[in-house]
């Protein structure tokens, strides 16, 4: 590190005495990113180039932000060509000195506390300035002395540092908050009165809730079997194909009801899901996509329904196992690199904790922390963020098995954190699992009983933070696992008020 070291006696000895710095925390920090790019993720939301005391490393930093957002590999080796000709490196051995940034790799463990470091001198050396600046106006008597206009100017400039370091908690003025509420307001009444915040794409759900709001964590929860997955798939589509139609329309897309939608799958495989999507737009079963019992002019009507969605702003993440804080690192750079305004998991269940907790830790503390993260990922991304949970065996156990919210699996947290809860019921499912024989006495009144429940479902709205809780009628395809409304969208009787 002997190039750091001259790096530091370079600069000016009164400033480096005098100013907050560690110019080793900084050449750490970058050599930890350049040797995992992973790490850009957790520090860059907070550090900025000029965060950097010596402007090389600033300069360094942003280079190695650009390369990783153009998702390319930022190392010394690519890096060289962006440096051969800048003069500062050349004082301290030329653009090999990045590779002697990576020296250290045990650099890697502690960047992130680097990257703390670092932003809270950089907040200190503009105290310092402000400082400064308030000493030498105060004791400057050569122009008119105006101690008022000099104690505003010096708060002004307090309050701007202390704006910068507390970005992440800074309160919104009731004006800004104001305006966002006309906005939402104004959403709902060019939609038709009833949607203000994204699409569901079922009218009915849209007109109970209002849409999906950004910052809502949305719970859909229910047996297996009840088509948890069918609904967000078809959410995802629906507010993803409302984006692209209305940008179509010359829209403003900040004015859409639709958003491009990240899917997190745990439990399905992109194709998968990208075939039940098919399906549900060419009228095709998905059992037979998959089986290729298909006709040539279903074949033709599949492939137009796949050019048309070939530009759809949906895009899906099968990795298994992910832990909540890489599920949050994914969906921070789809925010950042797609524009994401929605965030869907399929399911909740599947996620891991951070794992910190002991081996005698139980899935209830571990579903706690989940949720919680969802929520922070919510408020944090400024998005709606949809996930998906198992309901306990309880609900099989009760001679109605409409879902309750004491049966959410694992954890009262899930409700807590929730701003919305929707249950899906169908009653066909638990019907057609007490067909009696053909000969059987009973086998007339059950056939008239499924003719009347099959293709109906029910989505219960079980706690909602900004509404009425209710019960809606929908229709649902199992042949091409497709939600839709009824014909008559009236709701039955609320479980509850606001």
């Amino acid at each position: 590190m002997a190039e750091v070291l001259r790096i530091a006696e370079a600069a000016d000895p009164a400033a480096t005495q005098s100013l907050p710095q560690n110019v080793e925390a900084e050449a750490a920090l970058l050599g930890a990113l350049m040797i995992d790019n992973r790490l850009v993720e957790d520090v860059q939301l907070k550090l900025r180039p000029d965060h950097f005391f010596e402007p090389l490393h600033g300069r360094i930093y942003e280079s190695i932000l650009r390369m990783t957002d153009a998702n390319r590999i930022a190392n010394p080796v690519t890096l060289r060509p962006l440096f051969e000709s800048d003069e500062s490196i050349k004082e301290v051995g030329g653009p090999a000195y990045l590779a002697q940034l990576t020296g250290s790799g045990a650099a890697v463990i502690g960047a992130r506390d680097f990257a703390q470091q670092i932003y809270d001198l950089a907040l200190l050396r503009a105290l310092v300035g402000v400082g400064r600046d308030l000493v030498e106006g105060a004791l400057d008597t050569s122009e008119d002395v105006a101690p008022l206009a000099q104690i505003e100017r010096a708060e002004t400039e307090l309050y701007k540092v202390a704006e910068e370091g507390g970005a992440e908690g800074r309160a919104k003025s009731f004006s800004d908050a104001t305006k966002e509420a006309l906005e939402m307001a104004e959403r709902a009444l060019n939609s038709g009165g009833h949607l203000s915040g994204f699409t569901t794409g079922l009218e009915s759900l849209n007109t109970k809730i209002g849409g999906l709001h950004k910052s809502d964590l949305v719970i859909v929860a229910g047996r297996p079997g009840m088509g948890k997955s069918s609904l967000a798939t078809n959410i995802a589509f629906s507010c993803s194909q409302r984006l692209l139609r209305d940008r179509e329309d010359g829209i403003d897309p900040a004015k859409s009801a639709g958003t491009a939608v990240a899917l997190f799958s745990l439990e399905m495989s992109a194709d998968q899901l990208a075939t039940r999507i098919l399906a549900e737009q060419s009228g095709i079963s998905s059992e037979n996509l998959r089986m290729g019992k298909i006709s040539q002019q279903e074949f033709r009507q599949l492939a137009r329904a796949a050019a048309e969605l070939q530009s759809l702003p949906l895009y899906i993440d099968d990795t298994p196992g992910l832990t909540i804080a890489a599920l949050r690192t994914r969906a921070r750079r789809l925010k950042r690199q797609k524009g994401i305004g929605m965030v869907i998991i399929d399911y909740l269940q599947l996620l891991q904790g951070s794992g910190r907790g002991s081996a005698g830790d139980n899935r209830v503390q571990e579903i706690s922390e989940i949720s919680r993260g969802l929520k922070q990922l919510a408020k944090e991304l400024d998005v709606p963020v949809m996930a998906l949970s198992q309901l306990s065996r309880a609900v099989e156990q009760r001679e109605d098995k409409r879902p309750q919210l004491s049966d959410l699996r694992e954890s009262g947290s899930i409700e807590q954190d929730a701003d919305i809860v929707l249950f899906i019921y169908r009653e066909d499912y638990y019907l057609a699992a007490k067909q009696p024989g053909d000969d059987h006495p009973d086998f007339a009144a059950w056939q008239e009983e499924m003719a009347r429940a099959y293709g109906r479902a029910e989505v219960i709205v079980a706690k909602q933070r900004h509404g009425s809780t209710g019960k809606i009628r929908v229709k649902f395809d199992s042949r091409i696992t497709k939600f839709s409304d009824t014909v008559d969208e009236g709701y039955l009787p609320e479980l509850r008020g606001s």
